[in-house]
């Protein structure tokens, strides 16, 4: 089996460091993923990126796995509108090393998307695509043996109702991470986003998401813009942390470059 970067990462309990994935093409994600030998994984971005789920995300995922770093799959469908069961499938069929469900407000909820991420008897996984175990570099059968310890299932805490249920959220088995998205936290309590860094009132929300994830022995991951936030949440007791994307990166690399060649 190829290297799971993010799930060693996870299970030694160091900080797990990873980019954004928002555009598509195999070139692309190729380029993401060999950036830098610290990338432990890649979440391709099928709510928010441009990245359609299938079947875009599919070679997103054959050009990260081939880099050796985790891919994982943020779904279009939310945990409050909309049905997440056959995209959950789509994304993992496609050989994602986990997923992230956005938006999860509920312990039902969570149930409902760690039983669509794991095979019988954990869940109710179906099987049936002829290209998943070969993303993994492993047989069919070893895929069958090996999905349900090697999946991350990751529910977004970003809602309201996600705060009021965070505790009941982080106690569900088979959840294993617990995925903060500050910009949407920050207006769904009714403040402005993070620019960079979120509220204080927010900031306060974050670090109890965080405790009640540690408390309950699940995983914490926020979203970052900055290698700088990166390294405070890390310092913080974050697990897995994304310190940029790839359309922010190569803005700032850029004018970067370009304020260097015109400096007197």
């Amino acid at each position: 089996m190829t290297t799971h970067s993010l799930l060693k990462a996870l299970q030694s309990n160091k900080p797990a460091f990873g980019a954004w994935l928002t555009l598509p093409g195999l070139f692309h994600a190729r380029t993401l993923a060999n950036a830098s030998p610290h990338l432990s994984w890649i979440a391709v971005d099928c709510e928010h990126g441009l990245i359609p789920l299938v079947p875009g995300a599919a070679e997103s995922i054959s050009a990260i796995e081939s880099a050796g770093v985790s891919p994982i799959v943020r779904i279009p469908a939310t945990g409050v509108t909309g049905s997440t069961s056959w995209q959950i499938k789509n994304a993992l069929d496609a050989g994602a090393r986990g997923v992230v469900v956005p938006m999860v407000s509920s312990a039902e909820k969570a149930r409902e998307v760690v039983a669509d991420s794991k095979f019988p008897p954990n869940g109710r996984r179906g099987f049936g695509s002829p290209f998943t175990h070969g993303t993994w570099g492993v047989t069919m059968s070893q895929y069958l043996q090996t999905a349900n310890d090697n999946v991350v299932v990751m529910v977004q805490i970003e809602t309201k109702e996600g705060v009021q249920n965070v505790q009941e959220i982080a106690q569900v088995e088979g959840v294993d991470v617990l995925f903060i998205g500050p910009y949407d936290l920050s207006i769904s309590l009714g403040y402005p986003p993070p620019s960079p860094d979120p509220h204080p009132d927010v900031e306060a929300v974050i670090q109890k998401i965080l405790k009640e994830s540690h408390d309950a022995k699940k995983k914490c991951a926020i979203y970052c813009t900055s290698g700088s936030q990166a390294k405070e949440r890390a310092a913080q007791g974050f697990d897995m942390i994304n310190v940029t994307n790839d359309v922010g990166a190569m803005s700032e690399a850029v004018a970067s470059h370009l304020n260097a060649a015109i400096t007197q």
